[in-house]
């Protein structure tokens, strides 16, 4: 578990998936990042696989939802390989412009900087400018790496 000021990212669990389904109902979340709301049981199965993991040793997934109050609104994740940390972070619709992905994704970093992590990098589509902001603010830098049609951020300034 990860605590900050007003959120608690919960490991994932299976049983959250009825929930999510309703926090990423909205079409629009997949505008830079393409897909489609999940179902119940795709998200279930989903869930499930990510929590299995990756069944490589080099390799960890690592996933939470993000409640704030009583209710869940997101998730962050973090891939981890050979000391580098590819984190992501997704909040429903309903509780956007409030601060809480920055929140969260700062969460995650910190939490990340207390592991035996080197790099942090995240995927952000050159258009998507609430997580370019998102990615700034927790201390990434953009490079100019473009990647399946998104930039490379980095806790390497020299990666640019």
């Amino acid at each position: 578990m990860i605590t900050t000021d007003r959120l608690t990212m919960l490991p994932l669990q299976v049983e959250y998936a009825r929930a999510m389904a309703k926090v990423l109902a909205d079409p629009n979340l997949y505008t830079f990042t393409g897909g489609e709301p999940p179902t119940v049981g795709g998200l279930e199965a989903r869930y499930a696989r990510q929590i299995e993991g990756p069944g490589r040793e080099d390799e960890q997934w690592l996933n939470w939802v993000i409640q704030h109050d009583d209710d869940l609104i997101g998730y962050v994740q973090a891939t981890i390989t050979s000391r580098t940390a590819e984190i992501a972070w997704v909040i429903g619709t309903a509780w956007q412009g409030r601060g809480y992905a920055k929140e969260a994704a700062q969460g995650l970093v910190t939490w990340l900087r207390t592991q035996d992590v080197d790099r942090i990098i995240a995927h952000v589509h050159p258009e998507h400018t609430a997580s370019a902001a998102v990615a700034a603010a927790v201390g990434l830098s953009r490079t100019e790496v473009l990647e399946d049609g998104e930039y490379l951020w980095s806790t390497e300034r020299q990666a640019r």
